[in-house]
């Protein structure tokens, strides 16, 4: 169990917790969210010991082992396979025990730790490894090369196969699918959901962390609060939280102002006086309710295209590759003024290859790319983070673009990617990946495209930011072509798909489940003689299953629900009875002498009123709580 008592961190000038409390369980899965620099990395560096709390308590169960993904790989001579397997240090610890024992030709010690070794199954580690390493897309060419030969995104996830290959109780998994295609985060999925220790997952993908996650840790505002359920039922209670907070501050508004409004009346007048006062003294004791505020920081939107001809862009009969070698075999492709694709297709198959032809940094090896006149593009990817002048401000790389905006101009425009106040004059060397990703989304935007190729545009960017981009290209007027994989902003900004895959580009007829079956299908393949498996139940049987399953929870549903609409209706009539109670206090002439019999009464109804709301509040939460455990 892992415990946070009455917790504060400071780091530098900033405060990130205060009197922070939280509780997890071992074998829970949460997923921790919150804005870019709210302080989840440095949550980890506390339970790593890298950090001290300034005051309060941090309670780890004594020999709890943590396993998290190291930020750095050296270039080392060890092969892949190798490097993950360094992560199993309870198994590397006896196999070098037994190469001391062979070498002291000691039989005993030696039987001793072949024991040790098989209850570790040290016999299938390597076939272990050798899983890891091809769920996260590596081939088994790759599995003997060194460490040093793979590039920076590779090398991320060897760190992440080596995490994974740890003995723990505890993971930690900081953005886990940033460098990792679609493919890959649908394998991690599967492998975290049979984790057995307690997974803590910072992620800003929420498709991810709904098919990962069962509980949701929110740290805003130098506070950690723990949701139950997945970020879709943390979406939900948050905004039923955030709702009934306004409404508690609405209430005390009114409050305030009725207390205001007869001190203001009463307070000269030498009978009153006295309760005046006690009504002054009543309003400064008062624990102010804040009103509820949830805004996000971003607020853009794509602008309008001078032009869209129609067809923007042609393929006729292309070959993509490099020199020699070819990675798209011949294919023909027209980009309309309203096409939204999304590329599917297995890592390596060549979907940033298709995506540089469509942009032409990379000519076709033959056949035609025909341009459609006026074709403005907007091309993005994680590449081009490098490529901002790193003295430069915001504001100087958007004036280098156009160097008739204004400043004023440039300010607001920058301001609505998050680049606010001085930030837009900070020189972009110290910023973050996502600060840098929204800088050259906001470069992109004001080019005003009329065709968008997005390669993994949603890396770095938080939850906030990958809402407003959704959001902006739902609007978008232009065609769009994108690689992501980032699921919810597939499913809400594309209509179409191409998979990319064995050389060949074709249309896609299906969804993301229907590609999520296509992977494992392939995968049993490869496994495999080279047949598909038959073993399992079919996609018909699946369906059958899941409607069999879910005629099951209607029955189960159905009592609880009409439960609900009962209690609803009565709290909606005792909200209706408690506006007339407050109405009628909020009149002056109420506090009278002679209207005291009357005050008494509308004050005990107000009472019972609340107390009657407070127990349907309580029943109705319940009932929730036992709905969502059925949906679970």
């Amino acid at each position: 169990m892992l415990t946070l008592r009455n917790l504060s961190l400071q780091r530098g000038a900033k405060s990130l917790f205060e009197d922070v409390s939280l509780t997890i369980h071992a074998s829970q899965r949460v997923g921790i969210i919150g804005a870019n620099g709210s302080g989840k990395s440095s949550l980890f560096a506390l339970l790593r010991g890298e950090l001290h709390p300034d005051s309060g308590d941090l309670e780890l169960p004594p020999r709890l082992r943590i396993a998290h993904v190291a930020q750095d790989t050296p270039a080392l001579p060890t092969s892949a396979l190798d490097f993950t397997l360094d992560g199993d240090s309870e198994l590397r610890r006896i196999e070098n025990a037994l190469q001391e024992a062979e070498a002291q030709h000691d039989g005993v010690r030696l039987a001793e730790l072949h024991a040790q070794y098989d209850a570790l199954d040290g016999y299938a580690a390597r076939a272990r490894a050798g899983k890891l390493l091809a769920g996260l897309g590596f081939t088994a060419e790759q599995l003997n090369r060194p460490v040093a030969e793979f590039s920076g995104g590779w090398r991320e996830r060897l760190n992440l196969a080596q995490a994974l290959m740890a003995r723990s109780d505890m993971l930690l998994l900081d953005e886990p699918t940033n460098h990792l295609d679609l493919d890959a985060v649908l394998w991690l999925e599967q492998w975290l959901r049979t984790y057995p220790g307690m997974l803590l997952l910072i992620s800003h993908d929420r498709d991810f962390l709904d098919n990962v996650v069962d509980h949701i840790a929110h740290v805003d505002q130098q506070q950690i609060r723990l949701y139950s359920g997945n970020y879709s039922a943390f979406e939900e209670q948050r905004a039923a939280r955030l709702a009934l907070q306004q409404a508690s501050y609405e209430k005390q508004q009114r409050e305030i102002a009725h207390l205001q409004s007869f001190i203001d009346r009463f307070r000269a007048k030498a009978t009153k006086a006295r309760q005046a006062q006690s009504r002054i003294k009543s309003l400064e004791r008062l624990e102010k309710i804040a009103p509820a505020h949830i805004d996000s920081l971003f607020h853009f939107a794509f602008r309008t295209p001078d032009k869209l001809p129609n067809p923007l862009l042609t393929l006729d009969k292309s070959v993509a590759g490099y020199e020699q070698r070819i990675v798209l075999e011949q294919f023909s492709l027209s980009i309309q003024a309203g096409t939204r694709l999304g590329l599917l297709g297995p890592n390596g198959a060549g979907k940033s290859t298709l995506i540089k032809l469509l942009a032409g940094l990379l000519p076709p090896l033959t056949g035609a790319r025909q341009e459609g006149q006026g074709l403005q593009i907007g091309y993005f990817a994680q590449h081009q983070l490098e490529l901002l002048r790193p003295e430069w401000t915001p504001l100087q790389h958007l004036q280098k673009r156009d160097q008739q905006i204004t400043d004023q101009a440039a300010r607001d425009f920058l301001g609505g990617f998050g680049f606010r106040g001085d930030q837009a004059v900070a020189s972009v060397e110290p910023f973050s990946g996502g600060e840098k990703a929204r800088l050259v989304l906001a470069l992109l935007v004001w080019e005003k495209p009329n065709l968008l190729l997005l390669d993994e545009p949603t890396n770095h960017l938080d939850l906030e930011m990958r809402h407003a981009l959704t959001l902006a290209l739902q609007d978008y007027e232009g065609a769009l072509v994108v690689v992501s994989h980032d699921r919810h902003l597939l499913r809400t900004t594309t209509d179409d798909f191409l998979l990319v895959a064995e050389n060949r580009v074709q249309p896609f007829k299906g969804d993301l489940d229907d590609y999520r079956d296509w992977l494992n299908a392939r995968q049993r393949t490869e496994d495999g003689s080279g047949k598909p498996a038959t073993d399992g139940p079919s996609r018909q049987e699946l369906k059958r299953l899941e409607a069999e399953q879910r005629q099951r929870l209607s029955v189960k549903r159905r009592p609880l629900e009409q439960r609900l609409r009962v209690l609803e209706k009565q709290m909606d009539k005792l909200g209706a009875d408690k506006t007339t109670v407050e109405n009628r206090l909020a009149d002056a002439s109420l506090y009278d002498e002679s209207n005291k019999a009357k005050l008494k009464e509308s004050l005990l109804r107000q009472g019972q009123i609340e107390r009657e709301l407070s127990q349907l509040e309580e029943e109705w939460l319940e009932l929730q709580e036992a709905l969502e455990a059925l949906a679970e």
